[in-house]
C-alpha cells in the first residue's frame, strides 16, 4: 500500500507573512525572477509549492 504525499500549496499570503515582507516585495521578487517559482491559477491567484519554498530558503542562508 503506497502513501500519497501531497505538495501543499501556499497563497502569497502564507508566504509574506511567514517571511515578513510586504506583498509588493514579494510581487517585485517574481517580476524580477528573484522569488520563488509559483504557479498562476486561471483566476490569477498565485500559489506556491511548500518543497519550492523550503528549496527557495535554502538556496539564499549564508555559508559560514
Amino acid at each position: 500500500m503506497s502513501v500519497r504525499v501531497v505538495d501543499e500549496k501556499m497563497t502569497v499570503q502564507q508566504v509574506i507573512t511567514d517571511l515578513k515582507v510586504a506583498p509588493s516585495t514579494f510581487y517585485r521578487w517574481r517580476q524580477l525572477g528573484k522569488g520563488p517559482r509559483s504557479i498562476k491559477l486561471p483566476n490569477g491567484d498565485v500559489r506556491i509549492r511548500r518543497s519550492e519554498y523550503e528549496r527557495w530558503l535554502s538556496e539564499r542562508e549564508d555559508a559560514a
